[in-house]
């Protein structure tokens, strides 16, 4: 155990953390995952691109072509 806890406090960053989660609980398990995962895209504050009204006509007239 003190083996693991030292590679993990020396690999572990802000940037690539690591995240020890019960393997033996598949129900809370699976929520952890589930909330780093949200947690994470949250960080990440992305959002759909801007389109100008030119780029939507191009795009219109593109989807009338296929």
């Amino acid at each position: 155990m003190e083996a693991y806890e030292a590679c993990l406090n020396a690999t572990s960053t802000h940037h690539a953390p690591w995240y020890v989660v019960p393997a033996d609980d598949k129900e809370n398990a699976r929520l952890i995952v589930s909330q780093i995962v949200l947690d994470t895209f949250k960080e990440l504050k992305m959002a759909y691109p801007k389109v100008t009204e030119q780029r939507r006509r191009e795009l219109k007239a593109i989807r009338k072509r296929l």
